[in-house]
């Protein structure tokens, strides 16, 4: 073959493939998209909810905090049992139950009228939906070859700040405007609106999901190859990969252990900003309660934008350590700017904003380098171990902040110490993933 033809060959080799993935992106990928700002807003309203839930139920923010964390326990108790599950019984069977479940529990929040109520619904919308974010890691590895996940998983991650536009832009309208319609107070109406979705789309993913790519009738029999070849390539499958004793086999990991604890500390600091943006807002000086959740819109849109582009330049460069130092370190000293309380309303959101991009955009990043390091049966049960075990700063995390704020009526030392947690967690992914592993 001539030189000159060689690399046009190649030109068209990777136009192929971009239009193939293209092909299979925007045929999953806008519906679980959807499913996962559903998810997430189901889970993060309780922040809006607290504009007018504690006052309307007499809950102090130490009791509002133990309920945002009691979701957590029963996620991290169910997430590697659902994502075995999914392992064993498929993508389409695993999201309809977590979807069909997870908002029946959600609508049920309007139920709530004491503390007790709040923790125990709380618990089953964790047990829930337990599995469903690690599901959705563990599917897209289905698809996707490890160059092109940051990209992919950057859209989902995106989903998290989109959920927080969307609730800025509906949850505040729905609580003043709906408040005393049948009886019920705003935030009710809130929970039964926004969890209702999840059901729609539970029935909808037993007709339209598929288990991967060797069951899609979309594709034809050289792009389902061309996939499964692809997705394969470059996986370091150890010899036993495939044992029914992957969790054990993840258990004894020790990087493990690392990325989990850097999981939690990245989760401690995104999860500050789903949960009490609201109330961060109104300590800057905002208390009408619409203008309050439309605020929050500007920290989630420009957060949204801001990991994408992050993202797909980590995936383009090939680059995940520095990427992800830079934006947790970054991210660890715009939440410690806003311990400075300025007079100036626009630079405390801007602020807030800076801290929203780099935290937000450090997760994508983060779950590219993982599933470097498992393949085969042990990546689901990795995967669902490393989110499990970090997802559990979602039980301490807002529990902590909520005493906090209790007892010195600011988040100030809180603050503090997500900072530290964001600075060592860029510093342990630095040191404990090599050099050369970087461009997983």
């Amino acid at each position: 073959m001539s030189q000159s033809l060689a690399p046009a060959l190649g030109a068209s080799a990777v136009a192929h493939d971009d239009l193939l993935y293209r092909k299979v992106s925007m045929r999953i990928i806008p519906f679980l998209f959807l499913c996962y700002v559903v998810s997430f807003l189901d889970r993060i309203n309780i922040g809006f909810a607290q504009l007018q839930m504690k006052h309307d139920l007499g809950f102090s923010d130490a009791m509002y905090g133990l309920g945002a964390a009691v979701f957590y326990i029963g996620y991290v108790l169910c997430e590697v049992p659902s994502n075995m599950l999914l392992a064993r019984f498929g993508a389409r069977r695993t999201f309809t139950r977590i979807m069909l479940l997870w908002g029946i529990a959600s609508v049920g929040m309007m139920l709530v009228s004491k503390p007790t109520h709040f923790y125990v619904l709380r618990f089953m919308l964790g047990v829930f939906e337990a599995g469903f974010f690690p599901g959705i890691v563990l599917y897209l590895t289905y698809w996707y070859p490890a160059r092109r996940r940051a990209a992919v998983l950057s859209i989902f991650f995106a989903g998290v700040a989109v959920a927080g536009v969307l609730g800025g832009l509906v949850s505040g309208w729905i609580m003043r405007d709906m408040g005393g319609v049948m009886g019920l107070f705003g935030w009710q109406w809130m929970f039964v609106i926004e969890g209702a979705p999840a059901i729609v789309l539970g029935l909808l993913a037993a007709f339209y999901l598929v288990d991967g790519p060797q069951h899609a009738t979309w594709l034809n029999d050289a792009e389902k190859a061309q996939l499964i070849a692809q997705r394969d390539e470059g996986r370091r499958v150890s010899s036993d990969a495939h044992s029914s004793r992957s969790v054990m086999q993840a258990l004894r990991n020790p990087r493990v252990y690392l990325f989990a604890f850097i999981y939690f500390s990245l989760t401690c600091a995104s999860l500050t900003l789903n949960f009490w943006m609201p109330l961060m807002i109104r300590d800057f000086g905002v208390h009408d309660v619409l203008a309050i959740s439309l605020y929050t819109v500007i920290p989630n849109a420009v957060g949204a934008v801001g990991l994408i582009l992050i993202a797909r330049n980590s995936d383009r460069r090939g680059e995940r350590r520095r990427h992800f130092a830079v934006c947790t370190i970054g991210g660890g000293i715009a939440l410690s700017l806003l311990t400075m309380h300025l007079s100036s309303f626009p630079a405390m959101l801007a602020i807030l904003s800076l801290a929203a991009v780099l935290i937000f955009a450090a997760l994508p990043i983060f779950w590219t380098v993982p599933s470097g390091y498992l393949s085969g049966t042990a990546a689901a049960a990795g995967i669902a171990l490393i989110s499990s075990i970090g997802i559990t700063s979602g039980i301490v995390s807002p529990w902590v902040i909520g005493l906090i704020k209790t007892h010195t009526g600011s988040m100030d030392n809180a603050l503090y110490v997500l900072t530290a947690l964001l600075f060592v967690s860029g510093v342990a992914l630095l040191i404990g993933v090599p050099k050369e592993a970087k461009r997983i």
